[in-house]
C-alpha cells in the first residue's frame, strides 16, 4: 500500500478544511489586536508618549503575527488551488487595498519618530489608524460577499472568469459584516491595551473597548438575522462524492432560502459556535468593566473564534459559492489538491506547525509584562 493511501482522500480534505479555519482564526486573533490597537491609537492615546506606549505594546510582535496570514495564504494556494485562483484574481483589487494597509503599517512604525514635529507624528498616527481600519473592514466585507456568492464562472476547460467589480463588493450586507469585523477587532485591541499598558491609555482603552464589545454583539446578531431573512444560501442537489476528482462542474447546486442554517438545524450542538461569538463579546465587556485583564483577553479571543468559525460551519461544505451559477461553486469535495499533495502537506505541517507555535509562545513569554512608560521616555529598551 502506498503510504498516502493510509489516510482517505475524504479525511485529508476534511483535515485541510479544518486547518484552513485554524490558520485564518490564528491570524484573526494574533494580528487582530495589532489592527485594533492601530484603530484605537488616535483615541485611547492622547499625548506623544502615550501613543508610543500603545505602539510599543505591539511593536515587538506584529511582524511575527503576520506569519499566520502568510501560512493561511500558502495553505489556500497548496491545498485549495482553485479557491486561490478565484479569490486572489477575482478579488484582486480588494486584496491590493488590504496589502496597501498592511504595508503602510511598518512604514508608519519606522518613520513616525524620525522627526520630532507634532504634525509629522500626527499624520503617521492616522496612517496607523487607516492601516488598522481598512484591512479590518475589507476582511469583513470579503466574508460578507462570500456568504452571498461571488460572481465567477468556470468554462469546461476550468478557465475562470470573474464578472464582478470592486465597488460591487460594497453592498449593504457585506458592509455590515465589515463593521462586525471592525468592532470585533477594536474590542480585541482594547483587551490587548488593557493587558499591556497602564494609566490613562489602559483606562481609555477600557472605555472604548466596552462600547466596541456591545457593538460587536448587536452587529453580529443583526448580521445573523439578515443572513436568515435576506441572504439565500447554497446546497448541493446532486450526489455528494467525497473522494471524487477536483472538478466543480461534476455536481449540481442551487440557491435556497435559509440554506446557511441547515447545518445548525441538522446538528443543534453547532449553535454553540455562534453562541460563543456572542457570549465571548459579552464576557469581554464584563471583563473590561471589572478591570480583569486576562479575562478580557481570553473572552475577546473566544468571541473572535466563535464569529470566525461560525462562517465556516454555516457554509460547509462550500468554500466559495458562485452567484453566477451555483454549480460553479467550489466545495471541500471538489476543489482540493490531489490526494498525494494533501498528504505530503499534512506531514510537513505536522512537523513545522508545532515549531511555529513553540517559537511564538516563547517570544510572548519573553516579552510578557506591561510596557514601561518611563523606559520609553528615557529612550531605552523599546523599538519605536
Amino acid at each position: 500500500m502506498i503510504l498516502h493511501q493510509m489516510v482517505s482522500y475524504e479525511t485529508l480534505r476534511l483535515i485541510w478544511w479544518g486547518l484552513l479555519g485554524v490558520l485564518l482564526l490564528a491570524y484573526a486573533v494574533m494580528d487582530g489586536f495589532d489592527l485594533g490597537v492601530g484603530m484605537l491609537l488616535p483615541f485611547a492615546a492622547r499625548t506623544d508618549l502615550e501613543r508610543r506606549v500603545a505602539i510599543n505594546s505591539v511593536g515587538p510582535v506584529w511582524e511575527g503575527n503576520q506569519v499566520w496570514l502568510i501560512l493561511g495564504g500558502g495553505a489556500i494556494f497548496a491545498a485549495w488551488p482553485q479557491l486561490y485562483a478565484v479569490s486572489f484574481s477575482g478579488l484582486y483589487l480588494a486584496m491590493f487595498v488590504i496589502l496597501v494597509g498592511l504595508i503602510l503599517r511598518p512604514v508608519a512604525f519606522k518613520f513616525r519618530s524620525k522627526r520630532p514635529e507634532a504634525a509629522w507624528r500626527a499624520r503617521w498616527d492616522w496612517v496607523l489608524f487607516g492601516s488598522g481600519f481598512v484591512p479590518a473592514l475589507i476582511f469583513g466585507v470579503a466574508i460578507g460577499n462570500v456568504l452571498q456568492g461571488v460572481p465567477f464562472r468556470l468554462q469546461d476547460d476550468m478557465r475562470i472568469f470573474y464578472d464582478g467589480s470592486f465597488f460591487g463588493l460594497l453592498n449593504p450586507f457585506a458592509l455590515l459584516c465589515g463593521l462586525v469585523s471592525v468592532a470585533m477587532l477594536v474590542m480585541h485591541g482594547a483587551a490587548w491595551l488593557r493587558l499591556k499598558t497602564q494609566g490613562s491609555v489602559a483606562e481609555r482603552a477600557r472605555r472604548f473597548g466596552s462600547v466596541a464589545a456591545l457593538v460587536t454583539v448587536v452587529l453580529y446578531a443583526l448580521a445573523g438575522w439578515m443572513l436568515w431573512r435576506y441572504v439565500d444560501g447554497y446546497r448541493i442537489t446532486s450526489a455528494i462524492v467525497t473522494e471524487g476528482p477536483s472538478n466543480p462542474l461534476l455536481k449540481t447546486a442551487e440557491l435556497q432560502a435559509g440554506a446557511w442554517f441547515a447545518n445548525y438545524l441538522a446538528r443543534p450542538w453547532l449553535w454553540a459556535v455562534p453562541g460563543a461569538g456572542l457570549a465571548g463579546a459579552l464576557l469581554a465587556w464584563l471583563g473590561l468593566r471589572l478591570r480583569r485583564e486576562w479575562l478580557t483577553m481570553l473572552a475577546s479571543t473566544f468571541s473572535i473564534a466563535g464569529i470566525v468559525l461560525s462562517v465556516g460551519v454555516s457554509m460547509f461544505p462550500f468554500l466559495l459559492p458562485s452567484s453566477v451559477d451555483p454549480r460553479f461553486s467550489l466545495t471541500v469535495w471538489d476543489s482540493s489538491s490531489s490526494h498525494l499533495t494533501l498528504f505530503i502537506m499534512l506531514v510537513s505541517t505536522t512537523i513545522f506547525l508545532p515549531l511555529i507555535i513553540a517559537y511564538t509562545s516563547w517570544v510572548y513569554s519573553v516579552l510578557r509584562g506591561k510596557v514601561d512608560e518611563q523606559a520609553i521616555s528615557e529612550e531605552r529598551g523599546h523599538a519605536y
